[in-house]
């Protein structure tokens, strides 16, 4: 049961951290790792996730390259989640890799878009092949955080779509006020967003708070379960 738990508490952290470049600019990101320290409901550290980000040269088109790396787990029972996306433009995914371990259990899949046939085609290593609707600019997780973070940066509320995880969800964002939390001991402002995922098997809510710094980075996330309430803090 609590290997179980943990598993979700993995997929749901994150997506939280996998919901948080400027259209027709230089990205707002070009060049960043962020590192953040995985939480028991007591404070005891559970494990660690790191959120980066490079961008390519003009000559390559500009791409953006971010990266999810999320690595916890209990005494017998391990996590490790990687995730991958390349997009460019307003963010408009290209590639998407999910490369998850838990305990036992490995999934490695790659999602690859066509933004001419707006398509998503899903694809498991030594497992099946899937085609689903997407649009001329759908968007993995990855590349949706850093498209909201673009949008918060510009005053602007990031509008209701579908995002890819694997499988596909409708995400939106509603926004819960200003509030001051803890960053590396520090008070710090931060806008607290409630968001909620709705896919075809499971749907998920977790709160987000990003600073108030001009690249609007993800400082805290909370996602709240019957033992108790789950989080992801940044610690650099």
């Amino acid at each position: 049961m609590k290997h179980r738990f943990l598993a979700c508490c993995s997929q749901l952290l994150s997506w939280t951290t996998l919901i948080i470049a400027a259209p027709a600019g230089p990205p707002l990101v070009a060049n960043e790792q962020l590192h953040y320290n995985v939480n028991w409901p007591s404070g005891l550290s559970l494990g660690e996730a790191t959120l980066s980000a490079a961008s390519s040269t003009a000559q390559d088109g500009g791409a953006l390259h971010l990266k999810f790396d999320l690595d916890a787990g209990i005494p017998g029972f391990s996590i490790s989640d990687r995730y991958r996306s390349d997009a460019a433009g307003e963010f408009c995914s290209s590639e998407f890799d999910r490369t998850i371990a838990h305990g036992r259990k490995k999934t490695d899949e790659k999602t690859t878009f066509d933004s001419h046939n707006k398509t998503a085609t899903r694809e498991t290593l030594g497992g099946g092949r899937s085609v689903l609707d997407a649009s001329s600019c759908s968007r993995d997780a990855l590349a949706f955080l850093y498209y909201v973070r673009h949008e918060l940066s510009e005053g602007r509320m990031p509008q209701p779509q579908k995002v890819f995880l694997g499988a596909p969800y409708d995400i939106r964002l509603e926004f819960r006020g200003t509030e001051t939390i803890r960053v590396t001991d520090k008070p710090m402002e931060a806008d607290r967003f409630a968001a909620s995922a709705k896919g075809p098997a499971s749907s998920i809510s977790f709160d987000v708070f990003f600073l108030k710094d001009r690249a609007r980075t993800p400082a805290l996330v909370r996602v709240p379960f019957a033992l108790g309430t789950f989080s992801m803090e940044l610690v650099k």
